[in-house]
């Protein structure tokens, strides 16, 4: 039920890319539905992304009476394209939006300055990469700061093995599978990430995950006994899901389609986020594959996010001649923003081929869908060592040792059969139900949520 906390506001500081964007505008929505009031900052650019993707996937971006979007002038940065043939699959051409946000920095401290003065206490929630903006909170005596990781659990576990104890039985074998972090990032993210770590250090009084107990819960409660002396929260899933999804189905294209498919899980959903490009080769490789697997198969083709996506000209990777004809009606290929929680909740979705981004990791699982995973960069080769190795509810397509390898058709074709059409593959849909019904209902009474809600609003 909705209460109202006058004294307390809370202030959320994302980075602007999509995949954090998206991961804090939910968990603001969730924030605001409890009757506190929230801010979400950012500059008006990406500010109107979050909004006009989160309103496109069916959750609503907010609860409008006490749900603000503080926007800070756009600062201009390079907007260069991404670059489909370059040394790492890590989307540069973000990093100078990235790098724009530091000048943040002061406007973000004068506005929590204003917002201390009218509250008696000022929740500061920001993204682990955003460290260098709120470097000077320890100047505001009201302030109550807590660090969203937007990595799972798991892969926070596996990053920090060397400055943490052994983990025990159960998921230190898993933990030790995670590949070193060679490759990861590009090098102009690597000196954005030194920019983080030389910040002034501030007191922060937890750490917020989006995930829960049910997905990550052995390894949430390792770094619960070993990190804030238990300031650990699993707050997700973050996202909205079934009844609480508008019905885009009048409007939506890809979901019109599912719907006419007459057996259930009989679509592989195709997704590689944000942030991943591939070449025309690669793309030609995985058209091959799909078609040849014989599989239905619905396939998000985009490039990935410049820094300002509304700025400069989308590259539209081109399909073998004739492709579209070939598989009929088999197949459906979206150039558009695809609503992504509706497609993976659908009937008719009965896997998922992903870059193993967790926000997609997160909404695959809560969904209930299998994932064949090919991991590109950064946090993506942990998450999907989780879904292969730990949950038990994906099989792995590209192996991160051979990143720099090309996937060709055959062995699409032949991961896809193994996910859609053999025994294997149907008990992997099986364990995925069973793990998406869990999720779903350890979610629904939110005692993770309230408890958050609770500490956050003691005066």
């Amino acid at each position: 039920m909705e209460q109202q906390f006058s004294g307390v506001a809370v202030a959320v500081v994302p980075l602007p890319a999509q995949g954090h964007l998206n991961q804090l505008l939910h968990l603001s929505r969730r924030i605001s539905a409890r009757g506190i009031t929230v801010y979400f900052l950012a500059t008006a650019t990406h500010s109107r992304q979050a909004k006009l993707r989160a309103a496109h996937a069916g959750g609503g971006a907010a609860h409008a009476a006490n749900f603000h979007f503080h926007e800070f002038p756009a600062i201009p940065h390079q907007n260069p394209p991404p670059n489909p043939s370059g040394p790492t699959k890590f989307p540069s051409q973000i990093v100078p939006a990235l790098t724009a946000a530091t000048l943040l920095r002061r406007p973000v401290f004068e506005f929590l300055q204003n917002l201390s003065r009218n509250f008696r206490k000022v929740v500061v929630i920001y993204d682990a990469l955003m460290t260098y903006v709120v470097q000077d909170l320890g100047e505001i005596p009201n302030a109550e700061c807590y660090v969203f990781r937007s990595i799972s659990a798991f892969t926070d576990c596996a990053w920090n093995a060397g400055a943490l104890p052994e983990f025990p039985d159960g998921g230190g074998a898993a933990v030790k599978e995670v590949p070193s972090m060679d490759g990861y990032y590009s090098p102009e993210f690597g000196e954005f990430l030194e920019l983080q770590n030389g910040a002034k250090t501030i007191s922060v009084v937890g750490e917020i995950y989006n995930s829960n107990a049910v997905i990550e819960g052995p390894f949430l409660e390792f770094l619960r006994k070993w990190k804030f002396g238990g300031g650990i929260w699993g707050l997700g899933p973050f996202h909205p899901w079934s009844s609480q999804l508008r019905n885009l189905r009048n409007s939506d294209t890809c979901l019109s389609w599912l719907d006419k498919q007459a057996a259930p899980e009989s679509v592989i959903y195709v997704s590689f986020g944000t942030t991943v490009t591939f070449s025309d080769e690669q793309i030609r490789e995985i058209a091959a594959g799909l078609r040849q697997s014989g599989q239905s198969f619905l396939w998000a083709l985009r490039d990935a996010d410049r820094g300002d996506i509304f700025s400069g000209e989308e590259r539209r990777a081109a399909l073998p001649e004739g492709f579209e004809h070939l598989v009929g009606e088999k197949g459906l290929v979206v150039r558009d923003w695809v609503p992504q929680v509706e497609v993976l909740a659908h009937r008719s979705t009965g896997g998922f081929l992903s870059h193993c981004g967790w926000n997609s990791c997160v909404e695959s699982i809560t969904a209930g869908v299998p994932m064949l995973t090919w991991p590109a960069h950064s946090d993506q080769p942990g998450n999907a060592v989780l879904v292969t190795k730990v949950l038990g509810v994906g099989v792995e397509l590209k192996a991160w040792t051979r990143r720099e390898e090309l996937v060709p058709a055959a062995a699409v074709e032949r991961a896809v059969r193994e996910l859609m059409g053999s025994d294997g593959g149907d008990l992997l849909r099986r364990r995925a139900a069973e793990l998406g019904k869990a999720v779903r209902e350890s979610a629904v009474g939110g005692e993770d949520m309230e408890l958050f809600v609770r500490r956050i609003t003691t005066l």
